[in-house]
């Protein structure tokens, strides 16, 4: 294993310590917390090593267009990862990480409603580890010391969770985006300006989520203000 950590691996990296920072604070919020964040650090690990370029990854024949269709899903990751990426898979049971998969779904989707033992999250977070090392060939460097942006991601992320579920109307195709809250600006629940600001806060909510952004406590608190005062409307 290397000591040299290149730029491609920060974005895991960040998720996965985001996770094992909640995971220390031994609540129940914080091991669903712990759960998802992990959770994602495994679905960009294995997006971000699978579109490294060649010389990178050493990886045959994988196209572009193939590289899109694995994706797409979370089934196709896993089939990529074991059809391009066999010799990463050291220590690892792709039938483990569907599971985990299956459970953070729920704890997502569901919310607050749902627990989850502490000692399922933290065999993810092993096999997680030992995922980023097989992929990147480096070791995590873990994150001890708690800050408050680690709360505030927290609580983000669970709040923006809650909007969905409440967005959501019975009967309409659309599941989430623009074409909802519109939805929703024409019976009445919100307002164009509403609608603005929720995407404003979905985009920066994928780009923390992805990894794609290192938010401050200040965009945070800001964001978790903007939401909480849109969830009011729908009480």
């Amino acid at each position: 294993m290397t000591s040299i950590q290149k730029p491609w691996v920060s974005g895991p990296k960040e998720l996965l310590n985001h996770g094992l920072l909640h995971l220390d604070l031994d609540t129940d919020f914080d091991s669903r917390m712990a759960m998802i964040s992990i959770d994602n650090s495994v679905e960009l690990m294995i997006k971000t090593y699978l579109g490294l370029p060649k010389r990178i990854t050493k990886i045959e024949n994988l196209s572009r267009k193939k590289y899109e269709e694995i994706i797409n899903s979370f089934p196709n990751l896993m089939d990529g990862l074991e059809e391009f990426a066999s010799d990463k898979l050291t220590g690892i049971e792709l039938g483990d990480i569907e599971w985990f998969h299956r459970l953070r779904n729920q704890l997502y989707h569901d919310g607050n409603g749902i627990t989850v033992e502490k000692e399922k999250v933290e065999t993810y977070a092993a096999i997680a580890k030992i995922l980023f090392e097989n992929l990147f060939g480096t070791k995590l460097e873990e994150v001890k010391k708690q800050s408050s942006v680690h709360n505030y991601v927290g609580e983000f992320i669970n709040l923006w969770a809650t909007l969905e579920r409440k967005s959501f109307i019975p009967g309409d195709k659309h599941k989430s985006g623009i074409l909802v809250f519109n939805k929703l600006v024409e019976l009445g629940v919100l307002t164009q300006k509403h609608v603005a600001e929720v995407m404003e806060v979905r985009d920066f909510r994928n780009k923390v989520v992805h990894g794609m952004a290192t938010p401050t406590e200040k965009e945070l608190k800001q964001h978790i203000d903007t939401l909480n005062g849109i969830l009011k409307f729908f009480q």
